[in-house]
């Protein structure tokens, strides 16, 4: 027998034991009552226990018809205003409902209920530990290919690709570019862009096939009677020279006049895309010749085609890098929460009005639930539910009705003997 059957029979036994005593009490009243009047005349005292003997039977009779008549008609008799709860029974549990909808989930009680909770503390505490994490990171996997192929299924890739196309064409350009450059040059950082355009000047100056090539150039561009005496490549060795001096001192020299006129470029480059309509316009004609062309939506596409493969391979993999990623981020997530009283403070805040706002919306709901449920049970079920947990403290005010009944006659007679005396 399971522990709620067991349970039930036991009271179920305590409450016939209860009811057989209070019953029993009522007969051994009705004989203590029969056998003092029988023996009052012969001694005063027995008018005194026929007194109380007689108001003790009142008093457990009438307990014992309150007590029934709040489940049953007493005796089976259509008395008014009994089996209250039977004919009650949809008018209780509106009532319930209505109670615990005002009561029970007010805003006031909810939310000091739920400033109580930890949320921030407990959510840190599980993920701290490193085989929570891991189990949320692989539940987080096994849903991963489902999410992926329902974004293909749903139309949220075209979606979100309609969007960012949407967001590129809102942005300008110019002044991007112009504020982009601007952090750039902050503390000379452009002046290594110049640095790598002279260290790749060099490099060609120093390549065979370029030098051949403007050798080859130089030829065709000097009379015939030079080249006779090689004067293309005299040239040449004087350009690469003098070219190479040139640069080399631009890059060792961080006040060179080279350096100085990139500055003067740089800075009036910005100015013009910031304040120039021809540049904006221009800029803008760029970016959409470029959104229009189907490269760039192709490189989209494909993109997105290589994240899934890899999402998708990655998940089922044994060794998935990103298990590893996600349980150690989630991991640090539990240790910051854990070191942050005030990222916890604010979470707990966030969370109490939340869940607060969530029972405020839904607490009507709740009263009638609870109301239907209450007038889906069956009467006489729900009849010996109330008495299995409350019958047997019910039973006993049929035992206090009799011993203050019989106190109560047991007075009055006294004062009757006594008025009698005194009269």
């Amino acid at each position: 027998m399971s522990e709620q059957p067991a349970r039930d029979a036991e009271r179920a036994r305590d409450l016939r034991r209860i009811k057989l005593a209070a019953t029993s009490l009522l007969v051994v009243m009705a004989a203590v009552f029969g056998v003092a009047r029988h023996f009052e005349s012969a001694h005063a005292a027995w008018g005194y226990v026929a007194a109380f003997a007689a108001a003790a039977m009142i008093g457990g009779l009438a307990d014992w018809y309150a007590v029934v008549a709040l489940f049953r008609r007493p005796l089976g008799l259509p008395i008014p205003h009994t089996a209250i709860i039977p004919r009650n029974h949809l008018r209780i549990a509106d009532t319930l409902g209505e109670f615990i909808e005002r009561n029970f989930l007010a805003p006031e009680p909810v939310e000091a209920r739920l400033r109580e909770v930890d949320f921030a503390g407990l959510v840190a505490e599980w993920l701290a530990d490193r085989e929570h994490s891991a189990a949320l990171a692989r539940f987080v996997l096994r849903l991963l290919p489902q999410t992926l192929a329902a974004i293909d299924q749903s139309g949220l890739k075209g979606f979100m690709g309609r969007r960012i196309m949407a967001e590129l064409e809102r942005i300008e350009l110019a002044p991007l570019a112009a504020g982009l450059l601007s952090a750039v040059t902050e503390k000379g950082r452009h002046q290594r862009l110049l640095d790598e355009l002279l260290g790749a000047l060099e490099k060609v100056l120093a390549n065979e096939q370029a030098l051949a090539a403007l050798r080859e150039k130089i030829r065709n561009e000097l009379p015939a009677l030079f080249n006779l005496y090689r004067a293309d490549a005299y040239l040449l060795r004087k350009i690469v020279a003098s070219s190479g001096a040139f640069i080399q001192e631009a890059r060792v020299d961080p006040h060179h006049p080279l350096r100085r006129e990139f500055d003067g470029f740089v800075t009036n480059f910005i100015v013009r895309l910031r304040g120039s309509d021809a540049f904006a316009r221009r800029a803008e004609e760029v970016k959409r010749d470029l959104l229009a062309r189907p490269e760039v939506a192709a490189v989209a596409e494909g993109a997105w085609e290589s994240l899934r493969s890899f999402l998708e391979k990655d998940a089922v993999a044994p060794d998935s890098q990103i298990r590893r990623q996600l349980e150690a981020m989630l991991v640090d997530i539990g240790s910051q929460l854990a070191r942050d009283p005030e990222i916890r403070a604010e979470i707990n805040r966030g969370m109490v009005r939340v869940l607060a706002d969530f029972v405020e919306s839904q607490k009507n709901g709740v009263g009638r639930f609870i109301a239907d449920q209450v007038k889906s049970w069956d009467i006489d079920m729900l009849i010996g539910r109330i008495e299995l947990t409350v019958g047997r403290d019910l039973q006993y005010i049929r035992f206090n009705g009799a011993m203050i009944g019989g106190l109560a006659g047991l007075a009055l007679h006294a004062l009757e003997q006594g008025l009698k005396l005194y009269l």
